[in-house]
C-alpha cells in the first residue's frame, strides 16, 4: 500500500511524502526485473512502472508491482492467465476472480515475534475492524509457544530494507489462490515502521494488505493517479480479475481503505462495508 503523509495524511506517513510501497524513481540494476519477466507481467495487465525484485524474509523470491503487490515466481506461473485490461472503468470497489471459500470461515493471523507490541496492537485493531462487520469471514490472531510451528492462514512478517534506487518498499501482500485460500503472508518493513508512532495508521496499512489477501483490488486500480497523483496509471485486470462489486459507487470516492494511496487512519467507509458484506 502506498501512503503519503503530512501531519494529517492522505495515506500514511512522513512529513511530505512517504510510501508503503515504492516511490516513482529509478530501480538499481541489481533489483531490475528481467525484460522477459517484465513483458510477462505487463502482458497480464499489471502496471510495471517501478516493478522490482523482492525477496521476503523466508527467502521466497518474486516481484513488487503497483506499489504493494508481491508476485512470486510460483504465483506468476500457476495462478494467473493473461487477460485484457478492462476498459472504461470508473472508481468503484473491485475483487479478484479468486476469493476465499469455505464460508463461514475463521482466518488465523500470526504476527512474527520479531515485531514489537506496537505491531501486535495495530494488527488487533485491523482484525477488530473486520470482525465488527459480522462477516462470514472472521479473523483471529494466534500466538506460538516457541515449541512448534504456528498454523496460521496469514503470517505478518518483518523485513528490514532501507531506500534503494529512489524507492522504499514498506509493505506488500498477494491475492487468494485458486483453491480459495487467502494469500498467506504480509510483509512489513521495520526500517520504516520501527520509527512510526501512529498505531491506527499502521492498522489501516495492515487492514489494506489483509484486503488484498482476501481478494480486494485497489479501489482506484483503473487510475492510481486518483489517490496517488502523477500521471494516469491503469493497473489492469492483470489476469486476476477486476470485478465490480454491486452496490458500490460508479464515481470517484475518497476515504476507501483500499485506495492505492489513502489517509493515514482510514477505517472502513460505508461503501467499503457494502463491498465487504457483499463478498463475505
Amino acid at each position: 500500500m502506498k501512503q503519503f503523509a503530512s501531519l494529517s495524511l492522505v495515506a500514511a506517513m512522513a512529513v511530505t511524502t512517504v510510501f508503503t510501497s515504492c516511490e516513482k524513481a529509478s530501480v538499481e540494476a541489481s533489483q531490475a526485473v528481467p525484460s522477459n519477466t517484465l513483458a510477462k507481467i505487463e502482458a497480464l495487465g499489471f502496471n510495471v512502472e517501478n516493478a522490482h525484485k523482492f525477496t521476503d524474509p523466508s527467502g521466497e523470491a518474486g516481484y513488487i508491482v503497483e506499489g504493494d503487490i508481491f508476485l512470486t515466481e510460483e504465483y506468476l506461473a500457476n495462478e494467473m492467465s493473461a487477460r485484457e485490461i478492462v476498459p472504461g472503468i470508473e472508481e468503484e470497489h473491485y475483487s479478484t476472480n479468486n476469493l476465499v471459500t469455505g464460508l463461514p470461515r475463521s482466518i488465523k493471523v500470526y504476527v512474527d515475534p520479531n515485531f514489537s507490541n506496537f505491531y501486535v496492537q495495530a494488527t488487533d485493531i485491523a482484525i477488530a475492524r473486520y470482525n465488527a462487520e459480522n462477516l462470514d469471514l472472521q479473523f483471529t490472531r494466534v500466538t506460538g509457544n516457541g515449541k512448534r510451528k504456528v498454523k496460521a492462514d496469514i503470517s505478518i512478517v518483518a523485513f528490514y530494507e532501507g531506500p534503494s534506487g529512489g524507492y522504499i518498499t514498506l509493505g506488500s501482500a498477494g491475492f487468494p489462490t485458486r483453491r480459495g485460500k487467502p494469500y498467506n503472508k504480509i510483509n512489513l518493513n521495520t526500517y520504516y515502521y520501527d520509527t512510526f508512532d501512529d498505531v491506527d495508521a499502521l492498522a489501516t496499512t495492515i487492514a489494506h494488505e489483509m484486503g488484498h489477501c482476501i481478494g480486494f483490488r485497489h479501489t482506484d486500480y483503473m487510475d492510481r493517479s486518483f489517490s496517488c497523483g502523477g500521471d494516469y496509471a491503469n493497473e489492469g485486470s492483470a489476469g486476476i480479475g477486476a470485478n465490480h462489486i454491486p452496490g458500490t459507487p460508479t464515481g470517484p470516492e475518497n476515504g476507501s481503505w483500499m485506495l492505492s494511496c489513502s489517509g493515514g487512519d482510514t477505517p472502513f467507509s460505508n461503501n467499503d462495508k457494502t463491498a465487504l458484506d457483499y463478498l463475505y
